[in-house]
């Protein structure tokens, strides 16, 4: 048991929760809360490699045969984690607009709110034996906010290189958005159909 809990798909995992205060002290490198052009930066290329690590952790695991029962039940809650984190910091800095703000707030409580959802059905129907795959949706709804928060997690800094930095990742946080409300939608209608057989 302790060698599947520590092969490379697992540590690649770890790797990724681990990933999630580093990028929340980029944010507070001068003792509180302040992106800096050098902590955007920063914060960028931690969340860039642990957003490859999700990739890899999952194809090493096929590839090699090395699926575990904590491998599956972690890979979730880390990308959830990561997800979670920068939404939240994003959010709480308003020092330079970086872009999480008024109406595109709204974007972020649906993402957010859609997370929770799914993983207390998930949790219930895990109680009834039931499996809800995940759909090929569902992982290009992962992809499009990891780019998404990508973009904002550079915002002004990028602005600087592109100057649509900060809005090309407001636009993709509202697609993630609205394909993360359809996903939810179809979670729970599959869902549903399990707790009215109950």
């Amino acid at each position: 048991m302790a060698q599947r809990a520590f092969n490379l798909p697992n540590m690649l995992t770890y790797a990724r929760i681990v990933a999630v205060p580093l990028v929340v002290l980029c944010f507070f490198l001068e003792g509180h809360l302040k992106s800096s052009d050098f902590a955007r930066w920063s914060a960028l290329v931690i969340f860039l490699l642990a957003s490859v690590t999700d990739y890899f952790d999952g194809y090493f695991a096929r590839a090699w045969q090395q699926t575990s029962n904590i491998g599956k039940m972690l890979d979730p809650i880390a990308d959830k984690l990561l997800v979670a984190t920068c939404l939240l910091l994003l959010a709480a800095d308003t020092d330079r607009h970086a872009g999480i703000a008024g109406w595109s707030l709204w974007a972020a409580i649906i993402i957010l709110c859609r997370e929770i959802l799914v993983s207390g059905l998930r949790e219930y129907l895990a109680a009834l034996k039931v499996s809800v795959p995940v759909t090929q949706l569902a992982k290009w709804k992962t992809t499009i906010q990891m780019v998404a928060i990508a973009f904002l997690l550079a915002g002004p800094a990028g602005d600087k290189v592109f100057p649509l930095t900060t809005q090309t990742g407001l636009v993709l946080l509202w697609i993630a958005a609205l394909v993360t409300l359809y996903t939810g939608y179809d979670y729970f209608r599959a869902g549903l159909k399990h707790i009215m057989d109950e």
